[in-house]
């Protein structure tokens, strides 16, 4: 079933960043494949203060069911004091994709 899958949103101050925390999720199975999208430009509320900052935009694909440990794990990695880390629901997909993230993933 698609919804016991999710796709993460996480969002990083640069790609270097971005970049460490997506290997170390995938190396440990956390996720099964992170997309990093350079050049995201973010408005939002922070400390009392509107901020306008460029970011970076990682999408993981994982279980449901690995959301908590995810989340932990980014946390520990993670250079914010409040990072985004956002599940969605997969809806729909392929069954072959969906059965390699499964296998990908612990």
């Amino acid at each position: 079933m698609a919804t016991e899958y999710i796709t993460v949103f996480i969002t990083a101050p640069n790609e270097e960043e971005a970049a460490k925390i997506s290997r170390t999720i995938v190396e440990e199975r956390l996720a099964a494949c992170v997309n990093i999208i350079r050049s995201v430009h973010s408005i939002y509320r922070w400390q009392g203060r509107v901020e306008d900052e460029s970011e970076v935009l990682m999408i993981a694909k994982t279980k449901r069911a690995l959301f908590d440990r995810l989340k932990g794990r980014i946390k520990e990695l993670h250079s914010y004091e409040v990072p985004e880390i956002i599940g969605l629901p997969v809806i729909e997909g392929s069954k072959q994709y969906l059965d390699w993230l499964s296998q990908e993933t612990e």
